[in-house]
C-alpha cells in the first residue's frame, strides 16, 4: 500500500480522518451505521449512467470504491473495526494512518460543487495548479486535459487513488511556478508514465499494514 510520507499521527485525544476498507458495495450501509454510532463520516459519491439492454439508470456510486472516510478518536477505534461490512482500517505498524484534512476538504468541495466529478487514474506527475475562482477557489491539484475538457485531479495519497473534476483552464494558475500556464494531455503518450493505482491485496507487502480485528 502506498503511503504518503507527510501523513502525521495526531494525539490520541484529537479526532482524525481514517480510511475504512469495506466489503464490495457495502460503502453506503457502512456509512449509515458509523453515522448512527455518532461518527463524522464522509462518503463522496458521483453519478454514473449504467445501461442495460432494456433500460438505463443514473446511479450514485462511491468515488473511492470499498472505502469510507471516518473521523474518530483512537479510543473509539474498536467501534469502527467491529462495524459490519468493514474489513479493516488502513494503518502502518501499530498506528492508524491519517488522511490529511486538506485532501478531505478538497474532495468535499469538489463533490459539493456544480462541476462533473468522477474517478481518475492516480497521478503523481503533471503540473500542479491552484484554482483562482469559483467554488474550488484555493484548491490545488494536477491539471490534465481529456478530449476538449480540462480536469483538476485531486488525490488521496494514502489510497493511491484520484478523482477528476472539470475546470476551466482560465480559472487555474501554476503553483510556485513562473511563466505561462500549460496543460498536460492525459495518457502515457503525453509523458505521464508514473500512473499508479493500488488496492489492499492479500500476500502483498506495500510497507503499510491493514488493521483488522481478525
Amino acid at each position: 500500500m502506498l503511503v504518503s510520507n507527510n501523513i502525521g499521527h495526531p494525539a490520541a485525544d484529537q479526532p482524525a480522518w481514517w480510511a475504512a476498507y469495506t466489503q464490495h458495495q457495502h460503502e453506503k450501509s457502512v456509512a449509515e451505521m458509523l453515522s448512527a454510532k455518532g461518527f463524522e463520516v464522509f462518503l463522496p459519491l458521483h453519478e454514473s449512467m449504467r445501461r442495460w439492454k432494456d433500460r438505463q439508470k443514473l446511479l450514485s456510486l462511491p468515488l473511492f470504491p470499498c472505502y469510507v472516510f471516518v473521523r474518530g478518536l483512537l479510543s473509539r477505534r474498536l467501534q469502527v473495526v467491529t462495524t459490519p461490512g468493514i474489513h479493516m482500517i488502513l494503518s502502518r505498524g501499530e498506528q492508524i494512518e491519517v488522511v490529511p484534512e486538506a485532501e478531505i476538504d478538497a474532495i468535499r468541495r469538489a463533490v459539493q460543487g456544480s462541476c462533473r466529478i468522477e474517478p481518475h487514474p492516480f497521478l503523481k506527475i503533471g503540473e500542479r495548479v491552484r484554482v483562482m475562482r469559483g467554488s474550488l477557489e484555493g484548491v490545488q491539484g494536477i491539471l490534465v486535459r481529456k478530449k476538449n475538457f480540462c480536469r483538476l485531479v485531486l488525490s488521496v495519497d494514502m489510497l493511491a487513488q484520484s478523482v477528476g473534476v472539470e475546470v476551466s483552464a482560465s480559472d487555474v494558475e501554476p503553483v510556485a511556478c513562473v511563466g505561462p500556464k500549460t496543460v498536460v494531455s492525459e495518457g502515457l503518450d503525453a509523458g505521464i508514465g508514473n500512473i499508479q493505482r493500488n488496492f489492499p491485496s492479500a500476500g502483498v507487502n506495500y510497507g503499510a499494514r491493514l488493521d483488522s480485528t481478525r
